[in-house]
């Protein structure tokens, strides 16, 4: 059984470093200062709310269903998970933007735009500024 590492100390709740790889097979130990993937700096909560993401292949409007919150509650989560696994917090313009470009990927993925329509619209939109 295998078991993700713990990232906080128990003693002080700081972060811990990865500093030991054991292969099960034939028991070659490498030693050193290892980088901790992204995804093991997630919560629980995190995870799950990363499963039904992939699950609903990144459609907002799906995931909103599923966990029955609103989108701005999936979009918050959303860049909770991005900066916990390392990455800077996203720059975001205005919540009418985000739904508006939103609903033009939403189009586009549903096959009712074509690419340049899309594009025409993504621009159409920022030129509003």
């Amino acid at each position: 059984m295998s078991l993700n590492p713990p990232l906080s100390c128990p003693a002080c709740a700081e972060p811990m470093d990865i500093t030991e790889l054991t292969c099960s097979h034939c028991q070659t130990r490498v030693q050193g200062r290892f980088a901790t993937p992204g995804l093991y700096r997630l919560n629980s909560d995190q995870m799950q709310f990363v499963e039904v993401f992939l699950r609903c292949r990144g459609n907002i409007r799906e995931v909103e269903k599923d966990l029955k919150i609103s989108y701005p509650t999936v979009r918050s989560r959303l860049d909770q998970v991005i900066m916990a696994m390392g990455y800077p917090a996203p720059q975001r313009g205005s919540e009418e933007e985000q739904e508006a470009t939103t609903e033009v990927l939403d189009a586009l993925s549903a096959g009712e735009l074509s690419f340049e329509q899309a594009l025409e619209r993504l621009k159409g939109e920022r030129g509003k500024k």
